[in-house]
């Protein structure tokens, strides 16, 4: 579904499976590592962006109902939402990622409607933001819980990956050259992780395994939201294919196992 945030699904039935709580020392270098990522992503996303002309950022995504230009309105606003995490992580007082959904769309509709050169200013200031205010981040900040828009709880350390994850896909949703193959493979693993982590607890997705067989030809696995039944199946591909899926991106006729139906990824 258009218009939504990419991995903010309907949470009211689930409970998230705590991490591991880290040192301040692993949660600031997992931070670390996270802006460091961003930082090729974010290059990746503006050079790409720059060379759109009108027609192109008016054109259709691979999103159903936005163009290129609600696309990149998107990837604005969400910069400054995981903006308002950050401040929350590093002061304490909540900072709601958006004020609500409606105002959320919203920004969004009317941002899609501007030219492809504010287009382009809005997202080049808006990733600017983010990455300042996270740059100087304390280290208690990176161990501090946040939570996003639907009560989904997370800790610091995580937010830049959120933004990495965002910037990545929603680059392959603008269908410009870019999609989920091109992904660096230092990256896939984290994302996957990151997609593993968002079925935790929802009520309609099944208990499964997932071996995903990762580009440096090493396997990983993850159950994917463990209720600890012993019937639960298994489900392997190569890690792009599996990413797809997970993200609603990509079928699951690539897959080895009984792969099962998934919510919308919206």
């Amino acid at each position: 579904m258009a218009g939504t945030e990419t991995g903010s699904r309907n949470r009211a039935v689930r409970a998230r499976v705590p991490r591991p709580r880290m040192s301040a020392e692993e949660a600031t270098e997992r931070a670390i590592d996270g802006l460091s990522a961003l930082e090729h992503a974010t290059e990746r996303l503006l050079d790409t962006v720059a060379g759109l002309d009108e027609g192109t950022i008016r054109g259709a995504s691979a999103l159903p109902g936005w163009s290129r230009g609600h696309v990149i309105a998107h990837l604005a606003r969400n910069a400054d939402a995981l903006l308002n995490l950050v401040t929350w992580a590093r002061t304490g007082v909540e900072h709601p990622m958006y004020a609500s959904r409606a105002d959320r769309d919203a920004d969004i509709d009317e941002g899609a409607r501007r030219s492809g050169r504010l287009l382009r200013e809005d997202l080049i200031a808006a990733c600017e933001r983010f990455m300042a205010a996270a740059r100087s981040m304390p280290q208690s900040g990176w161990q501090a819980e946040v939570v996003v828009g639907d009560g989904w709880p997370l800790t610091g350390h995580e937010i830049p990956w959120l933004r990495v994850r965002e910037v990545w896909i929603h680059l392959a949703d603008l269908r410009c050259g870019f999609d989920l193959a091109d992904l660096p493979e230092e990256v896939q693993e984290e994302l996957i992780d990151d997609a593993v982590a968002h079925y935790d607890g929802m009520a309609d997705v099944p208990s499964f395994t997932l071996r995903v067989d990762l580009p440096d030809g090493s396997q990983r696995e993850w159950i994917v939201n463990d209720t600890n039944d012993s019937s639960v199946g298994a489900v392997r591909g190569d890690a792009i294919t599996v990413l797809a899926w997970l993200t609603g991106r990509g079928d699951a006729s690539a897959l080895s196992g009984d792969a099962p139906r998934l919510p919308d990824w919206i």
